[in-house]
């Protein structure tokens, strides 16, 4: 089968040096590194389904006068609250 895929200009020119180097074809080339990558995988595994996310709430609240509507705001809120600690 026939495909093509973009690649990296850098990426494609180690490619192509590391298989001059060993006297095989592009095609080889990328089969190979496409075999080992797929089986160092391990075997296929189905698609989990995926988890529900939980959402935890607590009671409270925002602080009185903090509005995550308005950054400017929730700085001034900053500003007049930082040394309440």
């Amino acid at each position: 089968m026939k495909t093509t895929i973009e690649l990296p200009d850098d990426l494609m020119v180690e490619v192509k040096v590391a298989a001059a180097r060993r006297r095989t074809s592009l095609r080889r080339f990328f089969e190979a590194a496409l075999r080992r990558e797929l089986s160092a995988r391990g075997p296929k595994r189905v698609q989990e389904k995926p988890r529900a996310f939980r959402w935890t709430t607590y009671p409270g609240g925002l602080a009185p006068g903090f509005d995550v509507s308005n950054r400017e705001a929730m700085y001034e809120w900053f500003d007049r609250h930082r040394d309440r600690d």
